[in-house]
C-alpha cells in the first residue's frame, strides 16, 4: 500500500480545534464567564458531583452552546442576555440527562428514529425543561437572600450597560421564559448534529477506503444505505492506535462513501478482497438496509408541521392560553365591558320621556347596590327584563344609563355578533360571556338587537338538520334558565320587534319584565327638548319654548328629537348665526318631515298651479271638518324625493282612541286633494295616490279589524300574520263582500269631501292663490283668510299658535273657471 494515498493530516485526521482546547483547559468560546463563577457554575455542586442520572457537557458541545451565546449577545438587550447566560449556567450545574446522550449516539450511529423513540426524546426534553426553570428558580431565591443580607452581584451591573448600536435589533419579550427558551436551543441543537452532522462524520471515496482502511485491516463492517451510500463501521481500538489523532477513534464517528449501484459495489468489494487473498469465511460482512434521511424528511414535511404549529400558536395566543375560544378566538365573547366610573357618561337624568320604564330599571340599579334591602322581605331580583319598542325610542339610551348608574360591571353586545359562519360559534360565545359575567357577579348583561337570534324557532325540519341561529337560542335559554340568584347577573334586551320573540325566552325566569317604551307623549317630547337643548346657544338661555317644539313634533321619538335640535344647530352655523332660534328649529323640523329643500328644481306655471290647489283642497277639509286636523303649515316647494309640496297638520291631541266620524273626516280630508283637482281642472293627475292608500288602508282596517261596518258585523280578519301569502283566513264570498264594504266606506268620504269643497269653493281659491303668490303658507295665513276656525281646538296645543287675527283681505272679484291651457301633470305631497 503506497503511502501516497493515505489521507493527509490537514484534511482527515487533524486535531480539532475545541480537543485541542480541551487538552490545554481553555474554556470553549462563549464560556469564559461561566468557568469565572463558583464551583457550582463549572459543573461541580457542592459535593463535586452532577445529580444522578446527568451528565456533563462536552468540550465540543460547550463550543457549539459557546458559539450560540455570542450570537445571541450580539442581538439581545444586555438583561435578556444576562438571563440566557444565567439560563446556560444552571445546564451546566445539573447536566443532561444520560438517557438523552445513549439516544443521541445511537441516532448519530445510524439508528433509525421510531415513534418509541420520539416519545422518549420529547420526555426527556420536556423534563431538562422543567428541572432548568426549577434550578434558576432557587438560584435566584438564593440570590435574593443574598442580596439582603447586603452581598452585591455583578450581573445587575452588567445588564445596566447599553448595547453596541451596531449590533442587530433582536426585541424579545422581558417575561421571556428562559427554561423553555433553554430547551428549545439545546433541542435545536442537538436536531443539527442529528441533521448536518459536521465533524461526526465524513464523506470519502471508495478509493481512499480502500487504501486507508480496508487494506490495513480496520473495517469491522459495511452497510449499504438505500443502495446509494456505505456506511464504514472500523475497529475503534485498532484506529485510535494506528492514527491516534483522528477522530475516528470515537465511537460516534463514521466515514461514508457513496455507489453508483449495488452490483458495481459488490463487484469492487469481491475484487478488492481477492487482492488481499482474505478468505471467503473472513470477509467483511455487508448489511443492506433502507433509512429515512431526516433532512430529506423534515423537507417533505416541514412546511405542513410548520403550517400545523402556525395554527395552534395561534389558536393558543388567541384564546388568551387555553380558554375555550376555539381557533382564531371565535368562540370567545365579542361582549365589550363598561367601567362605570370612566366609560360610561350617560346617567338617569340624561334619560327623558320615558318615566315609567326608567321607574322599572332604576330597580334593578337598587337592587344590584343594596340588595339587602330586598333579600330581607324575601325578594328575589327579576332575572331579566326586555325592553321593547319602536326604533329611537331610547332602549339603548336607557341601558347605557343602567351602566352608568349601576356601579357594577356592565357587558354589551349585539344580538347579531354572536352568529357566524362556523357551527357551534354562537353558542361558545353565549358560553363564554355568561361565564365572564359570573366571575363579575354582581353584573348587567345587556343584549342588544335580540330578535337577530331570538326569533320563534321553526316548526319545520327542513334539509339543513338544526340551525346556527337555533342552536344559539338554545345556549341563551340554558345560560339564563340556570342562572343563580346568589350570582346577582341581570339580563337585559332590546329589541323592535317582541312579536316575534322565541316564547320560551320572554317566560318568567327568563325575562321576568317585559318593558314597552312607546314614543313620547308631549309631556315627554317636551322633557327630552330640554335635555338636548342644554348642549346648544339659544337665543333666549334656559327658557326656551320647549313646548311649542314638542307641539310641532307629534309621533316623533326621542332619536327624531335629537336630530332635530343638532338639525337647528347646523342650520344656524350655516347661516352664521350668534344663537339658535325658533324659526332655525322649524326649518330643522320641516328637514326631518319632509327632507331637504329642492330649491333648484322649479315646477312649470301649470304643474305649480296643480300642486297649490292640491295643497288647498287638504286645508279646507282640515280647518272646516270637525274631527280632521287644521293645518299649520303648506308649502309647494319641492321637497324630499319627488314630493312637490308639503304640509304639517296640527293633531287634535294624544289620541288613543278612534270613533267612526273621526276617521270618516279623515278619509275625506285625505280626498280634498284630488277632489279638488276634479271640481278646478279638466283632468286629475297621479299625485293622489298617497292619499288613496291611506284611505283604503283606514277603510279597511274598519271593516276587518275595527268592527265599523254593519253589514260584516263584530268580526276581526287579520292576514298580516299570515305565513303563506297564498291563504286568507277567510273564504272567497266573506272576501267579495270585504271589498264591497271597503268601497261603500270610501264612497261616502268622498261625497262628505265633494259635498265641502263644492259649498267652500270661494275659500278653496283664495288659499290656492295665496298660496302660489307666496309658496308658503302658516296657520295665520289661514285664520287671516279663512277666519277662526268654527270649532275648538285643543287647547294644549293652540295656546302656541293662536294669535290675535288680523282682518281678512278683501275677496277677489272673480275665480278664474278654469285653468290655463295644458294638461295636468302629476303632483304628490308629503302629509
Amino acid at each position: 500500500m503506497s503511502s501516497a494515498n493515505a489521507p493527509s493530516e490537514d484534511s482527515t485526521f487533524k486535531t480539532s480545534k475545541h480537543d485541542k482546547e480541551a487538552s490545554t483547559g481553555k474554556p470553549a468560546p462563549g464560556f469564559e464567564n461561566l468557568y469565572a463563577k463558583d464551583s457550582a457554575m463549572s459543573g461541580e455542586g457542592e459535593d463535586g458531583a452532577l445529580p444522578a442520572g446527568r451528565t456533563s457537557l462536552t468540550k465540543g458541545e460547550e463550543e457549539r452552546i459557546g458559539e450560540l451565546l455570542e450570537t445571541f449577545r450580539k442581538g439581545l438587550p444586555p438583561s435578556e442576555f444576562q438571563k440566557v447566560e444565567e439560563a446556560f449556567q444552571a445546564f451546566r450545574k445539573i447536566g443532561i440527562p444520560t438517557e438523552f446522550r445513549e439516544i443521541m449516539d445511537k441516532l448519530k450511529g445510524g439508528a433509525s428514529l421510531d415513534i418509541a423513540t420520539a416519545a422518549r426524546l420529547i420526555r426527556l426534553t420536556n423534563k431538562l425543561r422543567k428541572d432548568v426553570a426549577e434550578t434558576q428558580s432557587s438560584d435566584k431565591a438564593q440570590s435574593q437572600t443574598g442580596s439582603k443580607d447586603g452581598k452585591n452581584t455583578s450581573s445587575g451591573n452588567q445588564s445596566k450597560k447599553n448595547p453596541d448600536p451596531g449590533r442587530f435589533n433582536f426585541q424579545f419579550s422581558s417575561n421571556i421564559d428562559t427554561g423553555t427558551f433553554l430547551a428549545a436551543i439545546f433541542t435545536g441543537y442537538m436536531l443539527y448534529r442529528l441533521l448536518m452532522p459536521g465533524d461526526s462524520s465524513k464523506e470519502i471515496t471508495f478509493q481512499e477506503f480502500k487504501t486507508t482502511f480496508l487494506d490495513k485491516g480496520l473495517v469491522n463492517k459495511l452497510t449499504v444505505i438505500n443502495a446509494q451510500r456505505v456506511r464504514v463501521d472500523l475497529h475503534r481500538e485498532a484506529t485510535g492506535r494506528m492514527y491516534p489523532e483522528s477522530p475516528a477513534r470515537h465511537n460516534n464517528f463514521s466515514y461514508y462513501f457513496s455507489i453508483g449501484s449495488v452490483e458495481a459495489f459488490d463487484q469492487n468489494m469481491r475484487d478488492a478482497q481477492d487482492d488481499l487473498g482474505i478468505p471467503s469465511s473472513e470477509r467483511i460482512p455487508v448489511q443492506y438496509k433502507a433509512e429515512t434521511l431526516w433532512s430529506q424528511a423534515l423537507l417533505s414535511f416541514g412546511p405542513t408541521i410548520l403550517f400545523v404549529a402556525a395554527i395552534y400558536w395561534l389558536t393558543r395566543r388567541s384564546s388568551g392560553g387555553g380558554s375555550s375560544g376555539g381557533i382564531f378566538g371565535m368562540g370567545r365573547s365579542k361582549a365589550k365591558k363598561f367601567n362605570h366610573d370612566s366609560e360610561v357618561k350617560v346617567r338617569f337624568k340624561d334619560v327623558a320621556g320615558m318615566d315609567e320604564a326608567k321607574q322599572e330599571i332604576m330597580e334593578f340599579v337598587s337592587f344590584l347596590k343594596e340588595p339587602g334591602q330586598y333579600q330581607r322581605l324575601g325578594a328575589k331580583i327579576p332575572r331579566g327584563a326586555l325592553l321593547s319598542g319602536p326604533p329611537g325610542t331610547g332602549k339603548t339610551m336607557l341601558a347605557k344609563a343602567t351602566a352608568g348608574e349601576s356601579g357594577v360591571p356592565f357587558f354589551s353586545i349585539s344580538g347579531s355578533e354572536f352568529v357566524e359562519i362556523f357551527v357551534g360559534v354562537g353558542a361558545s360565545r353565549v358560553r363564554d360571556l355568561f361565564q365572564t359575567a359570573r366571575k363579575s357577579a354582581p353584573c348587567i348583561i345587556f343584549i342588544d338587537e335580540i330578535d337577530a337570534v331570538g326569533k320563534t324557532r321553526s316548526k319545520s325540519t327542513g334539509f339543513g338538520g338544526n340551525d346556527e341561529r337555533e342552536g344559539t337560542l338554545n345556549q341563551i335559554l340554558t345560560e339564563m334558565d340556570g342562572f343563580n340568584t346568589s350570582e346577582q347577573v341581570v339580563v337585559l334586551a332590546g329589541t323592535n320587534r317582541a312579536d316575534v320573540l322565541d316564547k320560551a325566552l320572554l317566560r318568567p325566569g327568563r325575562f321576568d319584565r317585559q318593558i314597552a317604551i312607546d314614543r313620547p307623549t308631549m309631556e315627554g317630547r317636551k322633557q327630552i327638548f330640554n335635555v338636548h337643548i342644554k348642549n346648544i346657544i339659544t337665543d333666549t338661555g334656559s327658557e326656551f319654548p320647549t313646548g311649542r317644539l314638542a307641539a310641532l313634533t307629534p309621533g316623533f321619538s326621542g332619536a327624531d328629537i335629537a336630530n332635530c335640535v343638532n338639525e337647528a344647530a347646523l342650520i344656524a352655523a350655516r347661516t352664521q348665526a350668534q344663537t339658535v332660534s325658533m324659526t332655525h328649529f322649524e326649518q330643522a323640523i320641516e328637514r326631518v318631515i319632509g327632507g331637504l329643500e329642492k330649491k333648484s328644481l322649479v315646477l312649470n306655471p301649470v304643474e305649480k298651479r296643480t300642486v297649490a290647489y292640491h295643497e288647498a283642497g287638504h286645508a279646507i277639509c282640515g280647518w272646516f271638518f270637525k274631527y280632521a286636523d287644521p293645518l299649520l303649515k303648506v308649502s309647494i316647494i319641492p321637497r324630499g324625493q319627488g314630493a312637490l309640496g308639503y304640509a304639517q297638520y296640527l293633531p287634535p291631541g294624544e289620541t288613543y282612541l278612534m270613533t267612526v266620524n273621526q276617521l270618516m273626516d279623515r278619509m275625506a280630508m285625505a280626498l280634498g286633494g284630488r277632489v279638488s283637482e276634479e271640481i278646478h281642472f279638466e283632468t286629475v293627475t297621479s299625485g293622489a295616490s298617497d292619499d288613496f292608500n291611506k284611505v283604503t288602508r283606514m277603510a279597511t282596517a274598519m271593516v276587518t279589524k275595527w268592527g265599523m261596518s254593519n253589514k260584516m258585523g263584530y268580526v276581526y280578519f287579520d292576514d298580516s300574520n299570515q305565513e303563506s301569502q297564498f291563504q286568507k283566513p277567510f273564504s272567497e264570498h266573506t272576501a267579495m263582500e270585504i271589498d264591497g264594504e271597503v268601497r261603500r266606506i270610501v264612497d261616502e268620504a268622498l261625497t262628505q269631501c265633494r259635498d265641502l269643497l263644492r259649498e267652500k269653493k270661494k275659500e278653496l281659491g283664495l288659499v290656492a292663490e295665496e298660496l302660489l303668490s307666496k309658496e308658503v303658507l302658516g296657520r295665520d295665513d289661514l285664520v287671516r283668510i279663512l277666519g277662526k276656525r268654527p270649532f275648538e281646538d285643543n287647547a294644549e296645543f293652540s295656546k302656541y299658535f293662536d294669535a290675535p287675527p288680523p282682518p281678512p283681505p278683501p275677496a277677489p272679484e272673480s275665480i278664474p273657471p278654469n285653468p290655463p291651457e295644458g294638461g295636468a301633470v302629476a303632483a304628490r305631497r308629503v302629509d
